[in-house]
């Protein structure tokens, strides 16, 4: 007699650009032997989630090692209307060549994205329906993107309400959940004190993306070029982006540990992102390392011990 196999959930958290995290997680839980039954992601996460249920994963991987800050610059489609900095439909098109535009119901692996109404806000789940549908609204991140309009309500980013949707997993079966925290490092200052470097402190390109910015809000420009700070970062004020960037990790923060408390995952995977920018899409190949990394430190805590002996099929 053989008793039922114990269900994964792997419930992939929200954190921008370091999303890409979770491909290097996902990759090396395959490694370990281990698949999810069940992947719920949160903003970045249900895009790689969607991605990975539909079985194009290893393209975004592929797509992404090849990816430069000038294409990212390319796919930022600024504009001073429409609800967000950004209107997003270039890099919504970029993204959704990974995920296929078919109903979550046809799946090959059980899936969910999580999406917040802005005007009741209320958690959203997204279990049926359209994919492409799911991780759009999923990905909305305020006064970045625009609300998404989907079936008489206003949605955008799962963030606001659940940035790691352990609760979504079990709901839908799981009996052993792996998360993934991207906010789990302080926000703040303490990404520029760390030996790991913002790309402000380690003065990588990005003029290019100041003047797409002056360009787009010319009569403003004189202000547009106090947006990013210069000089001595120890001494400056806080830029637009620089205070959004920090003001969104400590938000992320706060939710991520208050969920977490209240429904904890039986596994817990925490990479050190707090470096990354939330629009650092680029910098994927230190994120997807990283992801590994993460993976490594829970195994070598022993935190796979239990999951590993409890997927095998017990028989009598």
């Amino acid at each position: 007699m053989s008793s039922r196999k114990a269900r994964i959930g792997l419930a992939l958290g929200s954190g921008s650009a370091r999303g890409w995290a979770h491909i290097g997680v996902i990759h090396a839980l395959a490694k370990l032997g281990i698949q999810p039954d069940i992947v719920c992601g949160s903003s970045i996460g249900a895009l790689v989630g969607a991605s990975l249920a539909c079985g194009r994963l290893d393209k975004l991987d592929a797509w992404l090692a090849d990816l430069g800050l000038r294409d990212i610059l390319k796919l930022i489609d600024l504009s001073i209307s429409g609800g967000g900095l950004i209107q997003g439909n270039k890099l919504a098109q970029a993204f959704y060549h990974y995920v296929d535009d078919v109903d979550i119901d046809s799946l090959p692996m059980a899936f969910g994205a999580v999406a917040t109404d802005v005007e009741a806000g209320r958690e959203i789940w997204f279990r049926e329906g359209s994919l492409l549908d799911a991780v759009h609204a999923s990905i909305a991140i305020p006064g970045l993107f625009p609300p998404v309009r989907h079936q008489g309500r206003w949605l955008v980013d799962g963030s606001l309400v659940n940035p790691v949707p352990v609760s979504m997993c079990r709901a839908m079966g799981a009996d052993i959940v792996i998360a993934v925290n991207l906010n789990s490092e302080l926000p703040g200052n303490k990404a520029r004190a760390a030996e790991r470097k913002s790309r402000l402190a380690l003065n990588l390109p990005q003029n290019e993306l100041i003047n797409k910015i002056a360009d787009t809000l010319a009569p403003i420009r004189e202000r547009i070029e106090t947006i990013l700070p210069t000089g001595d970062e120890a001494d400056h004020s806080p830029g637009m982006f620089e205070t959004m960037n920090a003001s969104i990790d400590i938000m992320q923060d706060r939710i991520t540990k208050s969920r977490l408390a209240g429904d904890p995952p039986d596994i817990l995977i925490s990479p050190h992102l707090a470096h990354l920018g939330w629009l650092e899409f680029d910098r994927s190949e230190e994120a997807i390392k990283e992801g590994k990394q993460a993976v490594k430190r829970a195994l070598s805590a022993g935190a796979f011990q239990t999951l590993l002996s409890a997927t095998e099929p017990d028989t009598q």
